[in-house]
């Protein structure tokens, strides 16, 4: 029986934008994950993300008897580790893509510019307000994405299926619309934890690791203390930005794959609840 890898996508990137790392981790592992997180009125999206967590360990726990892997990118990576905090025992470890943990004066800073409303403009958040969110085609789609500097440097297997499972066709006329609700991702972004260092002060009840981009924004702006906390020496850099899952998914699964074996072997031994529901 294949181990069990339950994925969480980056922010505005509905889950299948990653086919093509999923087709590399899929021979050794099974994937699951939540196609567009917080899209689920019974899961909305509030400060510090608690709905969205149960979101994902619903998920989880309704479908696995057995603990699994949980990996994520960047809001995915926090929900996982999240996740992991408040059932441990359902999961054998975290593997967190460039998912900078937010802690001391950076998490105090994030409170106050969060209820100041200066985080609006320091984050990627004011951009989702005025997002376009309508093509005429396909290859409207693509010619818009291609010729944006970030978006360039993609895979091309990735870039097509931004605009095939980002946008999909909404009319028989051929048009697209993007599939991530603007508003939600603009709420997720204003709605960025800033407790998560306080809990990681005695580290993880479960082996966690943490995969970086040498050219990240995030990580030079938040830095590495907080999370080397959690990942002690499981670490790992890939060279790109941020978004590097869809610069370099060949890379990004084989480096996912190598942490999964590291955290395998240091995995913490600790009794594990054999009910398995959503309540725990």
């Amino acid at each position: 029986m294949k181990q069990v890898i339950h994925f969480s996508h980056a922010n505005g990137f509905p889950a299948s934008i990653y086919r093509t790392l999923f087709a590399e981790l899929g021979d050794a592992y099974e994937l699951r994950y939540i196609e567009r997180i917080g899209h689920d009125p019974r899961y909305p999206v509030t400060r510090d993300w608690p709905h969205l967590v149960e979101q994902l360990l619903d998920d989880v726990g309704r479908t696995y008897e057995q603990p699994v892997w949980l990996v994520g990118h960047s809001l995915g990576g926090y929900l996982s580790l999240m996740a992991a905090l408040r059932k441990p025992q359902w999961v054998r470890g975290v593997v967190m893509l460039d998912s900078p943990v937010i802690a001391g004066w950076r998490s105090g800073m994030l409170r106050v510019s969060q209820w100041t409303g200066l985080d609006e403009r320091l984050s990627p958040a004011a951009a989702t307000r005025t997002r376009r969110t309508h093509w005429a085609s396909r290859d409207d789609a693509w010619r818009h994405f291609h010729a944006k500097a970030a978006f360039a440097r993609w895979d091309e297997r990735v870039l097509s299926d931004y605009i095939d499972f980002g946008m999909p066709q909404a009319a028989a006329d051929g048009a697209r619309t993007l599939a991530f609700d603007r508003r939600i991702e603009y709420l997720i972004y204003r709605t960025l934890p800033h407790t998560l260092g306080s809990r990681l002060v005695h580290g993880a009840p479960v082996p966690v690791g943490f995969i970086a981009g040498t050219r990240s924004k995030e990580i030079r702006q938040v830095g590495l203390a907080a999370t080397r906390r959690a990942t002690g020496d499981h670490l790992e850099w890939i060279d790109g930005s941020h978004l590097f899952p869809m610069e370099k998914p060949i890379e990004t699964a084989r480096a996912v794959e190598r942490m999964l074996r590291e955290l395998a072997v240091h995995e913490r031994v600790h009794e594990r609840t054999p009910e398995r529901n959503a309540n725990g």
